[in-house]
């Protein structure tokens, strides 16, 4: 359209256009959100066939070690080892794998972001892996979601553990204690006295379990997820105290902490690596679990039966 001004004598006249008014648009264009679940899929490769190596080498040992039945000094791992050494590297992550995939298939239910698992190499250790983990990305929207998500780890990884257990007890052999070399002997947690008993029955004292390598990668197992359960921080203890208990998981994280000071101090110095975790965590994290988006959402009886 065109706007005519008043012809005036001596005047000229002018039209230009004119648009139809519109409100002024105070409407933003967002960048897109980021896909969730995104991983870099190479990497949780590498890291995984590179934990793979190590703890297969731990098991080629460990399966020289058990031919040899305190007989001897283990051979040295050789290619006729290594095969074997499947027996525990095999076992080893099927169990922590199971773990950490029991947290991102509860995070995938709840849509939840995370990453895939991270296996952690560590050739230079006695396991060979310092374990897996996952990397969650976002806030959990309610109680009930931390719960299920922090306990499905432990819940998974022991219904792996729990038969490799006890087939490689029916693999291991009892020996006659050795007088002399050097010895590893390990903790037994009730699990593995029980399970121990009822594959031989009492062992006779001066005999001892020989123990093949799959039982070696359970035992390493049950050690850690005892270890994830001690109400701490962001530990899948830590979570679960959180969700069932509130704000008391703050001062339960600390007596948690305290207590393994005092235990590494003055009854075994193998807390000290544990200890050492849990200072720097709280060092890094505060002793306060992050906060539910959700803190009122009640949880229900069965979770906190569970």
């Amino acid at each position: 359209m065109s706007y005519h001004p008043p012809r005036d004598e001596g005047s000229l006249s002018v039209s230009f256009p004119l648009e139809p008014f519109e409100p002024f648009d105070t409407a933003f264009v967002l960048p897109p959100r980021p896909r969730k679940f995104q991983s870099r899929l190479w990497f949780h490769a590498l890291l995984f066939f590179l934990t793979l190596a190590s703890t297969t080498l731990v098991g080629a040992y460990d399966y020289a070690a058990f031919l040899a039945g305190f007989a001897h000094p283990p051979d040295a791992v050789s290619w006729h080892t290594v095969l074997p050494g499947f027996w525990y590297s095999g076992t080893l992550l099927g169990i922590l794998g199971a773990h950490e995939m029991g947290h991102y298939l509860l995070c995938r239910r709840y849509d939840v972001d995370a990453t895939l698992p991270y296996f952690l190499p560590m050739p230079l250790l006695l396991t060979g892996t310092l374990g897996a983990v996952i990397k969650i990305r976002e806030a959990f929207p309610t109680r009930t979601v931390l719960f299920d998500i922090g306990v499905a780890g432990p819940i998974a990884g022991f219904v792996v553990l729990v038969p490799a257990l006890f087939y490689g007890l029916t693999l291991s052999n009892v020996v006659p204690v050795p007088t002399g070399g050097s010895l590893l002997f390990l903790g037994e947690p009730l699990l593995f006295r029980g399970a121990t008993h009822l594959v031989f029955g009492t062992v006779a004292d001066g005999m001892t379990v020989n123990m093949h390598p799959m039982v070696f990668a359970a035992w390493f197992g049950m050690l850690a997820t005892a270890l994830n359960l001690l109400p701490f921080g962001q530990l899948d203890g830590g979570h679960i105290a959180y969700a069932t208990l509130g704000r008391w998981s703050t001062a339960i994280s600390l007596v948690t902490v305290g207590g393994a000071v005092v235990m590494t101090s003055f009854s075994s110095i193998s807390w000290l690596v544990m200890t050492i975790m849990m200072l720097v965590m709280l060092f890094l994290l505060g002793p306060r679990h992050p906060r539910v988006i959700d803190e009122h959402e009640p949880l229900g009886p069965g979770r906190r039966l569970i």
